[in-house]
């Protein structure tokens, strides 16, 4: 096991705040991870921005890496940390959500699942123990095991089957990275492996895979196979039943999640990482977030809005006191300044939603915290 401090400072029900320390520094949690896809923001944000915002880790895609530039380049460039100049932890998916979206192009046998490059074609084996070296390659903080993310509502008999095949490849994963960290010529020997629980919308096989991967000893668990087509309430009954089969002494990760209402519902019942091209994507499209609700920049009652996206906002766009109108004019006009922007706010957004989290479970208030959020996010950003 590669050396890992966690430890919950508060509960408030299932909700849990925590200090967590790795190699690249520490988080806080509950945390939002940035999501740096092939090392960057979309949105034209660079580390230092990140800094700026807040950011306490970035996410990054296993697979587009892999495609480009190959994780063989960033290992040769010294990893990820060196290759982005981002100093703080990075968690590195497994590849395997790409396995479900390209299901049109992929075969899934029990040594892994061959696949066609979403760029050229090129075919492309991924097993766990090749998962697992691009991710040493890139010497993420975290890696996540090697999984199939079944589609939500597939049946049942495929569903079980798939599940139990994902336990077989966790353990291959766990045992490829513990070969992996003890070589010298590792960049990242402390690698830490993140399991991920899986089995659609069915909560008994849910719990059933959660309590046999609980007794792996891994350095933390993810909820995965959710956001992925099932509703909001689905995806809250299945947190609600696997989470307490989670060792609760170990950072848990809902991955793909989500919306701000589904990171305060999630953290409610004791997730502590979350990740989402929400922020980003949303951004690029002119929908900002808010305390008030959602403001759609590209609407016409902006056009001579001298005010900020948010009063009192500490991001650097609200802080420098651009103006609603100038940051439609340059979405409207397809600035890369005001995509840049809009991006910069919706990330600032959430990292300060995180904040304000914290500091909710710090004093005990969380339920409260909740139910105002909750509300206000109904609003028009107004």
């Amino acid at each position: 096991m590669a050396k890992m401090k966690y430890e919950v400072i508060n509960r408030e029900g299932m909700a849990k705040r925590a200090h967590m320390e790795t190699v690249h520094g520490s988080v806080e949690t509950p945390v939002f991870m940035n999501v740096a896809t092939a090392g960057a923001i979309k949105g034209g944000l660079s580390a230092d921005d990140l800094r700026s915002i807040d950011t306490q880790i970035a996410l990054c895609n296993t697979y587009h890496l892999h495609v480009r530039p190959g994780d063989e380049t960033v290992y040769k460039l010294g990893g990820l940390h060196s290759f982005m100049r981002w100093d703080k932890p990075i968690l590195t998916d497994s590849g395997g959500f790409q396995v479900f979206s390209l299901a049109d192009l992929r075969k899934i046998k029990e040594e892994g699942v061959t696949f066609h490059s979403h760029i050229d074609g090129a075919r492309i084996f991924m097993g766990p123990e090749e998962s697992m070296r691009i991710q040493s390659h890139l010497a993420s903080t975290i890696a996540m095991a090697f999984d199939e993310c079944a589609p939500s509502h597939a049946e049942r008999d495929y569903v079980e089957k798939s599940v139990a095949r994902t336990t077989r490849w966790l353990a291959r994963c766990k045992d490829e990275m513990a070969r992996l960290n003890s070589m010298e010529e590792t960049i990242n020997r402390d690698q830490l492996l993140f399991g991920i629980n899986q089995g659609a919308v069915y909560p008994d096989i849910r719990i059933d895979h959660a309590q046999q991967i609980s007794q792996m000893d891994l350095d933390g668990y993810a909820v995965g196979g959710l956001a992925v087509g099932e509703t909001h309430a689905e995806m809250y009954e299945i947190l609600d039943a696997v989470v307490p089969h989670l060792p609760a002494d170990k950072p848990t990760y809902l991955m793909g999640v989500g919306t701000p209402q589904n990171i305060l519902e999630g953290v409610d019942r004791g997730i502590d990482f979350f990740d989402c091209v929400y922020p980003s994507r949303n951004g690029r499209h002119g929908n900002l977030y808010t305390n008030k609700g959602t403001v759609r920049i590209k609407n016409a009652r902006y056009a001579l809005d001298p005010r900020p996206i948010e009063e009192g906002c500490g991001c650097p766009v609200c802080r420098a006191g651009y103006s609603r109108a100038y940051i439609r004019h340059l979405v409207r006009a397809q600035e890369t300044l005001g995509l840049r922007m809009c991006v910069m706010h919706n990330l600032y957004f959430y990292n300060h939603l995180m904040t304000q989290i914290r500091e909710a479970l710090d004093q005990g208030n969380y339920a409260a915290f909740k139910k105002k959020m909750l509300d206000q996010l109904e609003g028009d950003g107004d």
